[in-house]
């Protein structure tokens, strides 16, 4: 089984989904289908129906969570080196082209949000700041096209 890399804050934020859907969301489904059930003809019970559907997603969102929980490897961010950019670092860039700063967070593939500016260690950015120190320039060769960086600063949070 392959170790998929989390941040602690990731990790927590699936536990927690993972266990409102097991106390919360999974109990209320119930119910709902025992509901729908008592008004008879189920073949033609569209409440019955949407129940059942819903089920279906909650188990499979359940069993998903469960896995990933299971291959998750919470990094401890306080042992790794803070000269260099490292999974679960804060890395703030300067592109050079756009002349504008931009701040990353590098998190594993679970937890990736681009519009939140945490993206993926594994992605090209990720891959290419890996490693780096500041003042580095690093060269992202992305689907977009190619980007330059500048490393400005490094944190660990």
């Amino acid at each position: 089984m392959q170790r998929v890399p989390m941040t602690a804050e990731g990790y927590e934020k699936l536990k927690k989904e993972l266990d409102h859907l097991l106390k919360v969301e999974r109990p209320k489904n119930i119910k709902e289908i025992e509901e729908a059930r008592a008004h008879g003809d189920l073949s033609e019970n569209a409440e019955y129906h949407a129940a059942k559907e819903r089920q279906s997603f909650i188990e499979g969102r359940i069993r998903e969570l469960q896995s990933k929980l299971a291959m998750a490897e919470v990094v401890d961010t306080s042992k790794l080196d803070p000269n260099k950019v490292a999974f679960g670092a804060k890395v703030t860039v300067f592109d050079v082209e756009t002349e504008e700063e931009k701040v990353f967070h590098l998190v594993g593939p679970d937890e990736a949000d681009a519009s939140n500016g945490k993206i993926s260690c594994t992605s090209p950015v990720g891959r290419s700041l890996i490693g780096k120190e500041i003042g580095d320039i690093v060269v992202v060769h992305a689907p977009a096209g190619t980007i330059e960086y500048e490393i400005v600063d490094i944190r660990f949070e």
